[in-house]
């Protein structure tokens, strides 16, 4: 299903909230397992450059000055025994306790949003680049969604994003639902969205969907 505006001024479309002459930047919003990264490969199959936050996070936690910070904050016990980041232990502080969160946070996100601006920089002018896609976990949460032009909300069933986050990633029982409570509730994400798609099916059903999206979007 491809949902659209019915009154594409009033949220706007791609076509009229990117700039002349450049690529529109698309951001994806959606639940935790709802499949934004499986969004964000077709899109680049379809022409897109896609910056994936959480890369860029993961590498921003091993730069020294991070990793130093990190053990002043909870000591050497998260660090793995190579000396890196241990993300695991990371996420069980900052998810267990707000505060914590908040701290991380802002010490990561602009950080992040630096990387972010000048990986989009270097982007602009390259005539290979359709569109430049932020996936990023907390879109609107980090207010990152003021670089984009257009936001996709990725719909999928309960059911489907337990499958691929609590099953998947062997989290216990009811985390889903714990981290998800961290976050801005879907409705009010899917208010935010340009367009919808359905991630209920198949991976060609999600291509066809997306590629319908994109010649909305993009003037080729």
């Amino acid at each position: 299903m491809l949902s659209v505006p019915a009154d594409e001024n009033a949220k706007g479309s791609g076509a009229t909230r990117a700039t002349a002459g450049r690529q529109p930047v698309i951001g994806l919003i959606g639940g935790i397992g709802s499949g934004k990264s499986a969004v964000a490969r077709i899109l680049g199959d379809l022409g897109a450059a896609v910056i994936d936050s959480d890369r860029l996070g993961h590498e921003e936690i091993n730069r020294h000055e991070v990793r130093d910070e990190f053990v002043r904050w909870w000591g050497p016990s998260v660090l793995a025994a190579d000396g890196s980041v241990d993300r695991a232990k990371v996420a069980a502080i900052v998810f267990a306790d707000a505060e914590e969160r908040r701290r991380l946070e802002s010490l990561l996100h602009p950080r992040i949003d630096a990387r972010r601006v000048e990986i989009m920089r270097g982007l602009r002018g390259d005539p290979s680049v359709r569109m430049i896609v932020l996936d990023t976990p907390l879109l609107l949460e980090a207010k990152v969604d003021r670089h984009c032009d257009v936001i996709i909300f990725v719909d999928a069933s309960w059911d489907r994003r337990l499958e691929r986050s609590e099953m998947a990633r062997n989290w216990p029982k009811g985390e889903l639902k714990r981290r998800e409570n961290l976050q801005m509730p879907l409705d009010a994400k899917r208010s935010r969205a340009d367009y919808i798609c359905e991630n209920n099916s198949t991976f060609d059903d999600l291509r066809n969907q997306l590629r319908r999206i994109v010649a909305s979007i993009v003037a080729d």
